[in-house]
């Protein structure tokens, strides 16, 4: 699917299946491939479409921000029937901005773990020496700095991950990953914002997950006032590659308990 947003950047999307309509946003050093195997299992009964965020595409101009993102969601949105939003980890930030833009336009969301901004920065300084790596040319340390100090994985967990991804096709979005914490410490404390959100949200956590998000979580809850919480044992930030299934089930559950 393609559509094309205010400023006539082109939204891109894969669009499958038939059905009440799932727009998937990915999270962090993702792309439309990233949710596959939960889309997978859900496209023979609704139709999911899985946007590549416009944060990650290497095939448009950096910086991007918060609002921009929006205007891509926006755009494909506007092909499909008030879409419940899928949003993983920035991808879920992206999707409470898009809610809040537009909210006639939803009809609800499946929130995962979003870093919102509850007190003090996500990234702020914390990102200067990952910056510095960056500019170093060593993108798998970067990534490293950024995961251990701001996502808050273990250092032997976060190094594994930036050795990985520092010698695949994937280093060139390292950068973008940096400036997703920065389009959403852009957006500050936004829950008095979200407070108004009158849409039904299902929030996911995982029990293994860095506490941070849990807390994350937490506010959200409090604020928001159509949501209810799913704690997945057993599983962390990364449940769509490794409990797809479960989370295609949850995504069904809260489907049918819309009527959708």
């Amino acid at each position: 699917m393609r559509a094309t947003a205010i400023d006539r950047t082109v939204a891109e999307a894969v669009d499958e299946g038939l059905g009440a309509p799932i727009l998937v946003l990915h999270g962090g050093m993702g792309d439309s491939t990233t949710w596959r195997r939960v889309t997978d299992l859900l496209r023979d009964r609704f139709r999911t479409v899985r946007l590549h965020r416009r944060q990650y595409r290497l095939d448009l101009p950096r910086p991007v921000s918060m609002a921009d993102e929006v205007d891509h969601v926006a755009a494909i949105a506007a092909e499909l029937d008030r879409p419940v939003l899928v949003g993983h980890s920035s991808g879920a930030v992206l999707a409470l901005e898009a809610m809040l833009a537009e909210p006639a336009c939803y009809g609800g969301a499946v929130l995962y773990e979003p870093p919102v901004v509850i007190g003090e920065p996500l990234g702020g300084d914390r990102l200067v020496p990952a910056r510095a790596a960056l500019a170093a040319g060593k993108p798998g340390k970067a990534l490293t700095i950024f995961l251990r100090d701001v996502v808050r994985m273990s250092p032997v967990a976060a190094a594994a991950a930036g050795l990985v991804v520092g010698h695949s096709r994937y280093r060139d979005r390292v950068v973008r990953q940096l400036d997703d914490s920065d389009a959403i410490d852009a957006l500050g404390n936004r829950l008095g914002e979200y407070a108004g959100l009158d849409l039904p949200m299902l929030l996911v956590g995982g029990d293994r997950s860095p506490w941070h998000l849990g807390e994350r979580l937490d506010a959200l809850e409090r604020v928001l006032p159509r949501a209810r919480r799913l704690l997945m044992h057993g599983q962390g930030h990364n449940a769509e590659r490794q409990a797809p299934g479960r989370l295609a089930a949850a995504i069904t559950t809260f489907m049918e308990e819309q009527g959708r």
